[in-house]
């Protein structure tokens, strides 16, 4: 086995600058083997499909956390108010006032990152 030169074994590539590359694709981008997400989407390749599950699994994961939230909150007071008979006024100050806050932060809290799912969606499929 001959030994080789380390320097007679590089090989120089080169090309033109990226951004050159980007603009030199122009008004068809698909014509050069690029896609953009949204035309993935619109023609349900596969990586539209995935683009579209992605959001749907977050929007999931969020929901997923709301109903825990709500489970914990709301789950335990049947045995709360089991384990105290005589508290007939804590009982409806709890479920008439008490909830109202936390249910109304946990909605909030919902639409925001549900919204903002959304945005970062648009946002990868505008190519913003």
């Amino acid at each position: 086995m001959p030994h080789q030169d380390p320097a007679e074994r590089r090989v120089t590539v080169t090309g033109p600058p990226r951004r050159a590359r980007l603009r030199s694709r122009g008004r068809y981008p698909h014509a050069s083997g690029y896609h953009r997400p949204r035309v993935e989407i619109d023609e349900q390749t596969t990586l539209g499909h995935t683009y579209v599950r992605s959001l749907m699994r977050t929007q999931l994961r969020a929901a997923l956390t709301v109903f825990a939230v709500l489970a914990l909150l709301i789950g335990p007071l049947p045995l709360l108010f089991a384990a105290m008979p005589d508290a007939r006024r804590l009982e409806w100050a709890v479920l008439g006032f008490g909830l109202y806050v936390p249910l109304v932060l946990l909605a909030r809290w919902y639409v925001r990152r549900a919204e903002r799912n959304e945005r970062d969606l648009v946002r990868l499929v505008e190519d913003r």
